[in-house]
């Protein structure tokens, strides 16, 4: 009797299966639709119905992921925003958040039913919208931040130093770095092994050498070789119940500043045949992608342009006068980073660094990516930019994000950032979306970028919501 009432259990079972056949297209408008629940369960329906490839299934796990990282992302309330607000517009209300949502200024999705907002979205509405940026600026001032501070003493120095001669780079600065990663307590059982990946300094770049490994608390670790584009520190450890893990490294390295007086150089023809060019003008998965919006925001910006360098200086331009920095949604939550600027109006340091090579590849110019650490003085943090390859000159940093600089001290200053970099800065990455090194079972929790460090266990990754990341600088002489 026991075993009928089993197989009518397990039949009833899989009629249901059968009753709810799921197809991709109605996953895909599952998740277009705001209902993030209903999809993972269709997924997972999904996955029992047919005869998957194990990289099939992986995917399918991989996206009902993304959908929990876009949650923790869009975690604010109606009322947390306008308990936000309140402080510039006290009489905010329903129809003036609307009016945000509607023009891209406050970013929200519905999600299961209901409307929420992302983590840095009222911060970000005073970063975007102009009336609000000038409500901002007449309540709270403005005071000049800590890194504006130290560039306009900075970045004349290096320019003149640099100013009609053959040398592209001034003094270097040493730094001493401690980065810390810590897993919050009982993140995973304890006796599990923890596998831990952090950014290292890398050794190939010309701008930063010197790197001196100090100390690691750990015994047991890995280097990844120098030609792996994320640079990592790899080590492990065993969980213990109660206890925060902590992975630390300890390091010195030297930086210099970088620039080009492209106006008294001759840029050469592009050898369009070598591999340098054919490579760095290409397409890549999934955000160097030359789509319609990419093809017609080029023509609006380029016009019949055929200079390499005025074509860079006009993106560079257009890009700092049209999309104004704001707090950023997790990159591997993006399907295509430059689409979501050209849509939103806004983004971070990679994001506009990624429309930036986007449209330079479009239209001919070889463009890469470099990130990690911006170092200045009370002003650290995760950083992204560019560099474009003139032939006759080489490869010259662009940093997008610092853009234009409007401080009265000509235009080689003004335009720094176009032909080159300040001293202040840590390399971890030379392309975007590599591997590392030993590789990672499962999905990272950046996909695109490297820098706050990367963790898993035999259970599965590690997200950002896990853990905490810090950083120590220290300035030494030279």
């Amino acid at each position: 009797m026991k075993s009928r009432l089993v197989f009518l259990f397990l039949l009833f079972a899989w009629g249901l299966i059968q009753a709810q056949n799921v197809t991709l297209k109605a996953i895909d408008a599952e998740i277009d639709a705001g209902d993030f629940s209903k999809a993972k369960k269709s997924i997972d329906l999904y996955i029992a119905q047919n005869n998957l490839s194990v990289k099939e299934i992986y995917d399918l796990n991989f996206k009902k992921d993304i959908l929990d990282r876009i949650s923790v992302d869009f975690s604010k309330s109606g009322d947390d925003v306008i308990g936000y607000i309140r402080k510039y517009y006290p009489n905010v209300n329903d129809k003036m958040l609307l009016t945000w949502e509607a023009e891209k200024s406050l970013e929200m999705k519905v999600i299961d039913g209901r409307k929420k907002y992302m983590g840095r979205a009222a911060p970000n509405l005073f970063r975007i919208n102009k009336d609000a940026i000038k409500r901002k600026l007449e309540i709270d001032g403005s005071p000049e931040d800590n890194v504006e501070k130290v560039l306009r003493t900075h970045l004349p120095a290096v320019v003149a130093s640099l100013n009609n001669g053959n040398k592209t780079q001034a003094n270097p600065v040493k730094m001493k770095v401690k980065y810390t990663l810590t897993l919050k307590p009982n993140a995973v059982p304890a006796g599990e092994v923890v596998r831990c990946w952090l950014p290292y300094p890398r050794e190939d770049n010309r701008r930063q050498g010197n790197v001196k490994l100090i100390s690691v608390n750990d015994i047991n670790f890995i280097i990844s070789p120098e030609d792996f584009a994320h640079r990592t520190l790899y080590m492990q450890k065993v969980a213990e119940k109660d206890k925060a893990m902590i992975f630390s490294i300890e390091f010195s390295y030297s930086s210099a500043p970088e620039w080009f007086d492209l106006a008294n150089k001759r840029i050469m023809p592009y050898d369009k045949s070598s591999e340098l060019y054919k490579r760095y003008t290409a397409e890549r998965e999934t955000h160097v992608i030359f789509t319609d919006k990419i093809k017609e925001l080029s023509k609006r910006i380029v016009g019949n342009e055929t200079d390499s360098y005025r074509i860079t200086k006009k993106i560079f331009d257009y890009i700092n006068d049209n999309y104004p920095w704001a707090g950023a949604r997790e990159y591997s939550t993006l399907e295509n980073i430059p689409e979501y600027v050209i849509e939103n109006k806004h983004g971070d340091c990679g994001q506009v660094a990624l429309l930036f090579i986007t449209l330079a590849r479009y239209n001919g110019i070889p463009a890469k990516w470099q990130s990690g650490f911006m170092m200045h003085p009370n002003g650290l943090n995760l950083h992204d930019w560019a560099e474009v390859y003139y032939e006759g000159i080489g490869w010259v940093p662009v940093d997008q994000s610092f853009g234009r600089r409007d401080l009265d001290l000509g235009d080689s200053v003004r335009y720094f950032f176009l032909n080159g970099i300040d001293a202040y800065r840590w390399i971890v990455n030379d392309d975007y979306s590599q591997p590392l090194f030993p590789a990672k079972i499962y999905p990272r929790s950046e996909t695109v970028d490297f820098q706050r460090g990367e963790l898993e266990w035999s259970g599965g990754n590690l997200y950002f919501n896990q853990w905490n990341w810090n950083i120590d600088v220290e300035y030494l002489d030279n």
